[in-house]
C-alpha cells in the first residue's frame, strides 16, 4: 500500500501541474489524516507539495470511528499542526473561509496551492456544517458522527413522491443535534466505520 503514493505522485506532470485541472478538478484536494507515531513527521513535506502545484492539502484530525482503533494519544491537534508548519514556514497566512466551509484555509506566501485543516475534534464546526451524506445502502446521515440514520432507500421503494422525499430530508435535518458528543464520548458510541459511510 505504501508504494501506491509513488504511483499517484507520478501523475504530477498532468494532475498536479501548476494551473491545471485533473479530471475537471481544480484544485485537486489531497486529504491527510494526521496520526501521532504514524505520519506527523510528514506534515511539512505535504505543505511543500503546494509550492509549485495547484493542490489543496487538507490535514484532518484523527477521529473516532468503529474499527479504526482510535486513541486520544494518537490525535495531533490543529494547533499542534500549525506550530509544526510555522517552524518551517513562519509566514504561513490564514485565508478567509466561506460560510459553510469545513476546512480552515491557510497559504504559504508564494506557493501555488494552499492547505487547510479539518478540526472536528479540537475545534468543531457543527453550527455551520451543512453536510449531508447518503450511504451506499441508501441511508441519510445528517452528521458524520451521529449514529441516527434514516432510510431514503425505503422511502423511494415505497413510491414516495418528490415532495415527500424533500419533507423527509427536511425533518431529518431538523432533528440534527447542535453539536457532536465530543471526542471522548464519540469513541464510546456505535457508528459505522468511515469506509462504510463514504465521503
Amino acid at each position: 500500500m505504501k508504494d501506491a503514493v509513488h504511483k499517484v505522485l507520478r501523475d504530477e506532470q498532468t494532475g498536479f501541474r501548476s494551473n491545471s485541472s485533473y479530471l475537471g478538478y481544480s484544485p485537486v484536494k489531497v486529504n491527510c489524516v494526521v496520526m501521532r507515531g504514524v505520519n506527523e513527521e510528514e506534515i511539512v513535506d505535504f505543505v511543500k507539495l503546494t509550492k509549485d502545484k495547484n493542490i489543496d492539502v487538507r490535514f484532518i484530525e484523527y477521529m473516532p470511528f468503529d474499527g479504526n482503533k482510535w486513541n486520544f494519544k494518537k490525535m495531533v491537534s490543529y494547533a499542534e499542526m500549525i506550530d509544526t508548519i510555522k517552524s518551517t514556514f513562519p509566514d504561513l497566512q490564514r485565508m478567509s473561509d466561506h460560510a459553510n466551509d469545513t476546512s480552515k484555509a491557510y497559504k504559504v506566501p508564494g506557493h501555488e496551492g494552499q492547505i487547510g485543516f479539518i478540526t472536528s475534534m479540537s475545534e468543531h464546526f457543527c453550527g455551520s456544517c451543512n453536510r449531508l451524506r447518503v450511504t451506499a445502502d441508501g441511508n441519510l446521515k445528517v452528521c458524520l458522527f451521529g449514529n441516527a440514520e434514516v432510510s431514503l432507500r425505503d422511502e423511494l421503494r415505497r413510491g414516495a413522491e418528490e415532495e415527500e422525499i424533500w419533507q423527509f430530508i427536511e425533518e431529518a435535518v431538523k432533528r440534527k443535534k447542535k453539536q457532536h458528543a465530543g471526542m471522548f464520548n464519540l469513541s464510546k458510541m456505535k457508528n459505522r466505520p468511515m469506509i462504510l459511510i463514504g465521503g
